[in-house]
């Protein structure tokens, strides 16, 4: 029986090859998430980061971010593996719009390493993927936040429960709005799963924070529910660097775009 999977796993690679989910070439038998050439661009966000949300910060003098400075937030606290930046950012997408699955072996990874960092402080009981609404799912194929949860899971030995959160109503697509869009968009859009667990401190996941809106829309209804902390992981954060753009110039209105290979954190 074992040989006959060691067969069956050799004639998987050779007829679907594992490719770098950074630049799409195949990797050799000694590399194992990222080519040689990439790895070097594989790099955790570190500090300095906010405190609350963990998005890179410019100044190590700052303890929070813009966002998490000036609102109050649902979630407790929260971790993001990378910057939303240059061939990580594409990636990200990749997996998500262009149906690259495998790419969410490299993430979850990478959100494994972060998390261990966190995990005696948090105490996770269980984790709940951001869900998706169902015609969005379906048309889809697939949950991209639920692909990076269950192997997290799996390596840590914590619980996952894919339907904890249900997406009850279809929003609109959350980059193309504005912080109080973002908000009034995800109002009421979530609620409780039918399972009957006793919810004590949850970690959300999902794939990109940009604002926070669509995790603390789902922290709000767990502490409605009871939970008693509520926490998250991301593959991917938006930076500083990106929400001044945003702010200053309106590049959401086409006035400019900033660079899609700059990365100051990881020389992308």
């Amino acid at each position: 029986m074992k040989k006959r999977k060691r067969i069956l796993r050799r004639l998987t690679g050779v007829l679907y090859p594992q490719r770098c989910p950074l630049c799409g070439e195949i990797l050799s038998r000694k590399e194992k998430l990222v080519c040689e050439p990439c790895a070097p661009l594989v790099r955790l966000i570190d500090e300095p980061f906010c405190m609350k949300c963990g998005k890179p910060l410019a100044n190590p003098r700052q303890e929070y971010c813009r966002d998490c400075g000036k609102n109050g937030r649902y979630f407790d606290r929260g971790r993001a593996a990378f910057p939303y930046t240059g061939k990580i950012k594409k990636s990200i997408l990749n997996m998500k719009l262009r149906n690259k699955r495998r790419n969410a072996d490299f993430f979850s990874a990478a959100m494994t390493a972060v998390l261990k960092e966190e995990l005696e402080h948090w105490e996770i009981d269980v984790i709940a993927p951001i869900p998706l609404h169902p015609k969005k799912r379906r048309c889809r194929g697939f949950n991209q936040a639920e692909l990076l949860a269950v192997p997290l899971g799996e390596a840590l030995k914590i619980p996952v429960i894919p339907d904890l959160l249900k997406k009850k109503e279809e929003t609109s697509e959350q980059k193309e709005l504005d912080r109080k869009s973002r908000q009034k968009n995800l109002k009421k859009a979530f609620k409780i799963g039918p399972y009957d667990v006793k919810l004590s401190r949850v970690l959300l996941v999902d794939d990109i924070f940009t604002t926070g809106s669509t995790v603390d829309a789902a922290a709000a209804v767990l502490k409605e529910a009871g939970a008693e902390a509520v926490f998250f992981l991301t593959a991917c954060i938006g930076t500083e660097r990106e929400d001044r753009t945003e702010l200053v110039t309106g590049e959401r209105h086409g006035k400019r775009k900033p660079d899609p290979d700059y990365d100051r954190h990881s020389g992308i």
